[in-house]
């Protein structure tokens, strides 16, 4: 297994790279790096749809803040729609990339009514009714407006457009975080949920370990270089770093070796079998899709504080936002949304103690899942190989159980 300090150096040199002035280095060796790719790596959602049966619609969702959201629908005949939510860093694509073998794709050839949501800065919800995204303000964003604003917005929509009362909500990572917070700060959305299904839920993170509370550590130095210098978007899908870690990553020199080995797994979890080599150039052709450093750093905040808060802007600013010096806990007691909880005992992101936290603190968890397999990383609830052998079979008795919603 590779040292997770070495993980550590090489994912943080990588988002840095617009900080570190070498952009004319790279651009330099940018097209060197020439590979031919899967044809799913170069396919955005709407085409990946229309390749595997399932032409989407698109809906523009506005929040209440202004910015544009991209929202797609698989129809089906479920009478229950069924929203996805990504998680960070990440877009509705990562529900969609394993193409038969995803979720999205199973669901629909099942005959629900699918609708995948994407979350403002990724790369399908990059804009604003007024705001330009080159700009300082489009990025003032942490995981708090993503439930607060977006979430509420996107269920609005679907419920709107297919004259539900209510939905079935699957999330993953941030996807459920989001929902804990929307529960919380606006509690008369919860009867608007019938069912969470949590896959690799993020809320507490008391028990990370290191890589990943290496980047939670130096989150707010990195914060403090990029704000100096102008930079507020995190590997925004479009932006330089983004283009060149993707080349990067697709190259078959470093692709598997270093992209896979070295960075991902040691983030989610080493799962070779789920993760092979060929997918992996289409996953990183997808994610990551974007986000802001604030968001970066609110989860850092999280890690940190080891509290489950809102948004730290320091004791002047708390003041001035919440009428306190320290921002407030987000009251876990109002999320009374029936939640699944699916946990994995290969996943540093989504540590089993913290999900076990998570549960004591949910008023109606129903019910608590950890994988049998010993491998199951946080990654592998959307992205492994074998999905529909091992996964699946556990989400649709759930789907049965909880909400019987037959198409």
């Amino acid at each position: 297994m590779t040292p997770p300090s070495a993980s550590s150096f090489i994912l943080i040199i990588i988002s840095l790279i617009p900080l570190l002035k070498f952009n004319l280095v790279f651009a330099k060796i940018l097209p060197t790096l020439t590979t031919e790719l899967p044809e799913d790596a170069t396919l955005n959602f709407t085409e990946l749809a229309r390749k595997y049966g399932h032409p989407s619609e698109t809906y523009q969702v506005e929040t209440q803040d202004g910015y544009l959201l991209e929202l797609y629908n698989l129809p089906g005949k479920g009478r229950i729609p069924i929203l996805l939510m990504h998680g960070f860093l990440d877009s509705s694509d990562t529900w969609i990339i394993r193409g038969e073998d995803s979720l999205a794709i199973n669901l629909a050839n099942n005959g629900y009514d699918v609708w995948l949501g994407n979350t403002r800065g990724n790369r399908y919800s990059c804009k604003h009714t007024e705001l330009d995204s080159r700009g300082r303000q489009f990025w003032q964003f942490s995981i708090h407006e993503l439930g607060y604003y977006d979430l509420p917005a996107i269920i609005d929509k679907v419920l709107l457009e297919t004259g539900a009362e209510d939905l079935t909500a699957i999330g993953h990572s941030q996807g459920n975080a989001i929902f804990y917070i929307l529960g919380s700060t606006r509690p008369e959305y919860n009867k608007k949920v019938n069912l969470l299904i949590a896959l690799a839920p993020i809320c507490f993170m008391h028990h990370t370990p290191s890589p990943v509370s290496i980047y939670l550590k130096v989150s707010p130095v990195l914060i403090e270089i990029s704000s100096k210098l102008g930079i507020y978007d995190l590997l925004r899908y479009d932006g330089f770093a983004n283009k060149w870690f993707r080349k990067f990553c697709s190259h078959a020199m470093f692709s598997y070796t270093i992209c896979a080995k070295l960075i991902i797994f040691p983030i989610i979890g080493f799962d070779t079998p789920e993760l092979d080599a060929e997918f992996f150039t289409v996953l990183i052709n997808h994610m990551p899709a974007g986000t802001s450093w604030m968001n970066f750093e609110h989860f850092g905040q999280i890690g940190i504080n080891k509290k489950f808060a809102r948004y730290d802007y320091g004791v002047s600013a708390n003041l001035r936002e919440y009428n306190s010096t320290t921002p407030p806990l987000y009251e876990l007691k109002k999320v009374t949304m029936p939640v699944a909880l699916f946990a994995g005992r290969n996943d540093p992101l989504s540590a089993l103690g913290d999900v076990e936290l998570l549960k004591d603190h949910l008023p109606n968890y129903v019910d608590f899942l950890v994988h049998p397999r010993k491998q199951f990383n946080h990654g592998d609830h959307v992205w492994g190989a074998h999905m529909k052998k091992y996964l699946f079979p556990y989400i649709y008795e759930t789907l049965n159980r909880f909400v019987n919603n037959y198409p």
